[in-house]
């Protein structure tokens, strides 16, 4: 018997309206949904061994300076705060990042959490996407500023935010959102990318 996904992401509802302004806007703006990536929320001591072994653990030491992130292979770890970690991969990889976290912690105090279905996420990308996001965002978004690599927490038009500068060049930014704020959100995005249309 075939494996089916009957899962319905947050903007399902939405379907086709990314593409259409994508296309409307020239390429200027590129929106997209990246439904179901794994989530894993990570505590712990920063000056610990537990922080070593899970660096080890993921194939990157967890980035210590305050919004910065990492990328290993497929996963990107992301710096929320002083003693707490987003780990963020593939569709379906929450299971096995979960369990390799936990084993290498080992008996050290540490929170491991899959998140996963907390929160969707929106690619913005696109040679006007800074503009886009600066639209609705109190961050100063330059790329001297916020440039590859960079995260943070914050607000998109009054939505609560983890935003992403992707490594790669012109990827654009990952914005996770709480799925109970992701249409609004996507409602947002399309309405604003529509000046560049």
């Amino acid at each position: 018997m075939a494996d089916t996904d009957t899962r319905l992401s947050p903007l399902s509802a939405a379907a086709g309206r990314p593409t259409a302004v994508t296309r409307a806007s020239g390429g200027a703006v590129r929106l997209a949904e990246l439904p179901f990536l794994a989530q894993i929320d990570l505590r712990l001591d920063p000056g610990g061994p537990a922080a070593e072994a899970a660096g080890l653990a993921l194939g990157a030491p967890l980035p210590l300076e305050p919004c910065t992130s990492v990328r290993t292979g497929d996963l990107a770890v992301l710096w929320l705060g002083p003693d707490q970690w987003l780990v963020v991969g593939p569709p379906g990889a929450q299971e096995d990042l979960e369990a390799r976290l936990r084993k290498a912690a080992g008996e050290a105090h540490v929170s491991v959490t899959d998140v996963s279905a907390q929160r969707t996420t929106l690619l913005v990308s696109g040679p006007r996407a800074r503009d886009l996001l600066a639209h609705g965002c109190s961050l100063d978004l330059h790329p001297e500023v916020f440039g590859p690599g960079a995260c943070a927490r914050t607000a998109l038009a009054r939505a609560q935010v983890v935003l992403v500068a992707r490594e790669e060049t012109r990827a654009g930014f990952w914005v996770l959102v709480r799925s109970s704020f992701a249409g609004y959100l996507a409602d947002w995005l399309l309405d604003a990318a529509t000046e560049y249309v």
